[in-house]
């Protein structure tokens, strides 16, 4: 792993920003709500607050003594929490650029924090195989949750701050409601470790990653999965949805960073449920039509009209021409996606091709 941090655009054609700093692997990294900050945390356990612009200039936060897993800025952005390898969790004031204090109650490292939406309670995760909610008020851990059967790689807070989920390396996703301190939901839809997770804004998905190297959509209204995504060629270390919802972005250790875009809500939650229609995905297993996900199919909500045909037939027309507009663009997903598989397959050829030829020479030279 380098020690550098980029910075993309999503206005086409515009240069990445590379910032150099560190002095070794960048672990983590988040935009502040504003966007007018980038923090950062490396093994060199230092803490950095970069200002993304061209000039690429940061400030060096110290005081962990191991490597720093985990940064997060809180919803008013004015303190950073951040989670290490010396098995403690330390909150920052940002525009200050001072220490404040350390919560150490883990007995392993801590690979995850992160504050509620309100700033009240901050959640941990650690290899001591906990996940503990502490007061920053009062800088009291007031529940530890045990259930795990490994320990958690990573943990958030839903987006009303209710419950938070967590990523075990069980292969399970667990949601626990904070307020009654018990287990919501478990999900079992991964064949290996899950790295991170992501709450979708609107509270009603979860993305996860796993090192089985599919990224999955649960439908938390639902309780149960609603998609597989398929595109990391091995194991998918992060995901997180954007402020609006609309995209979602994972990396993976073949070292290829992906965006992918969604249509959330784009209809009524509840009219996409009362269709109940059968489509099949990609990956050639059945669901049933939740969301835009599955098959790019945008739904219109349109009022019966007896009185009125003409109008009715309008209504419906647009709603064809929507429906194919939108099928249109999942098409070009498609087909980016089996250009960039022929690809890998094409460079996958090519190095067999060499290997098989070394193997040849080899061969040669003992025989001769």
């Amino acid at each position: 792993m380098d020690s550098c941090l980029m910075i993309w655009s999503m206005r086409p054609q515009m240069r990445a920003y590379r910032f150099v700093g560190h002095k070794d692997a960048v672990m983590c990294v988040q935009f502040s709500p504003s966007g007018h900050l980038v923090a950062s945390g490396s093994r060199d356990k230092t803490v950095r607050l970069w200002v993304p612009s061209v000039k690429g200039e940061s400030t060096v936060f110290k005081a962990h003594t191991g490597t720093v897993r985990s940064v997060h800025f809180s919803n008013d952005g004015q303190s950073l929490v951040t989670a290490s390898d010396d098995k403690t969790i330390k909150v920052w004031m940002v525009h200050r650029q001072k220490f404040l204090f350390s919560l150490s109650q883990h007995i392993n490292w801590v690979r995850c924090a992160r504050f509620s939406p309100d700033g009240r309670l901050i959640v941990s995760a650690s290899d001591d195989k906990t996940v503990k909610l502490w007061d920053k008020t009062s800088r009291e851990c007031i529940h530890s949750f045990c259930e795990h059967g490994g320990f958690v790689n990573h943990v958030d807070f839903h987006p009303s701050g209710t419950c938070i989920a967590a990523a075990g390396t069980d292969n399970t996703v667990k949601v626990w409601d904070v307020r009654m301190n018990r287990l919501l939901q478990h999900y079992q839809v991964h064949s290996a470790v899950v790295n991170g997770l992501s709450f979708h804004p609107s509270g009603n998905y979860l993305v996860t990653a796993s090192n089985d190297s599919t990224l999955k959509i649960l439908d938390l209204l639902e309780g149960r999965l609603l998609y597989t995504l398929h595109g990391h060629q091995g194991p998918a270390t992060c995901v997180a949805f954007s402020r609006a919802g609309d995209l979602f972005a994972s990396g993976g250790s073949d070292e290829q960073v992906m965006v992918w875009k969604t249509n959330f809500d784009a209809a009524d939650y509840g009219d996409v449920l009362k269709t109940q229609k059968s489509v099949t995905s990609v990956d050639g297993t059945h669901h049933t039509l939740q969301s835009e996900m599955d098959c790019g199919v945008h739904l219109k909500k349109t009022k019966p009209q007896d009185s009125d045909r003409n109008h009715a037939q309008q209504e419906e027309e647009t709603s064809l021409a929507n429906t194919l507009e939108h099928i249109m663009g999942q098409l070009d997903v498609l087909t980016q996606t089996v250009s960039i598989l022929e690809q890998r397959l094409t460079l996958t050829e090519d190095k067999l091709k060499e290997c098989l030829e070394n193997q040849q020479k080899i061969i040669q030279n003992k025989m001769s």
